[in-house]
């Protein structure tokens, strides 16, 4: 893992440094709701990461083991990226924050769809999508 350099003593602060900009959460939301993606699957996202960009965002996240790459079954000059048990930990808080933009934003009905499934039990169905990730690892 990388030696960052903490801001302060502040979880909030240090937890920014290593997912806190917003390419970094949506690889991380691409791989929670997809199980695992390759280089390509990001680029092809809707919000249009930049290849320099996503290269140094992965990297990143690989360094400070929020996700691991493997090797790809099919490829070998292609990786798969999956979340690692510390980048699944940041399951619970992409569903607050899909909660919170359910609230104040526009989302998709896919997105709402899911939502609905996440109220009817939230704990319920984030130990159910955990262990789903897990098993991936």
């Amino acid at each position: 893992m990388s030696e960052n350099k903490k801001r302060s003593d502040c979880p909030v602060s240090q937890s920014l440094d290593i997912w806190g900009d917003k390419w970094s959460l949506l690889i991380v939301r691409d791989l929670m709701f997809a199980g695992q993606c390759t280089y390509g699957d990001f680029q092809k996202s809707e919000e249009k990461i930049a290849s320099n960009i996503l290269a140094s965002r992965l990297q990143m996240l690989e360094d400070n083991g929020i996700i691991i790459k493997g090797s790809h079954p099919e490829s070998k000059v292609k990786f798969l990226y999956k979340l690692t048990a510390k980048g699944i930990d940041l399951l619970p808080l992409m569903i607050e924050i899909n909660m919170w933009a359910e609230k104040y934003c526009d989302i998709s009905s896919e997105r709402k769809e899911l939502l609905q499934e996440v109220k009817k039990d939230k704990e319920v169905f984030i130990v159910r999508l955990s262990k789903k990730l897990k098993s991936l690892m």
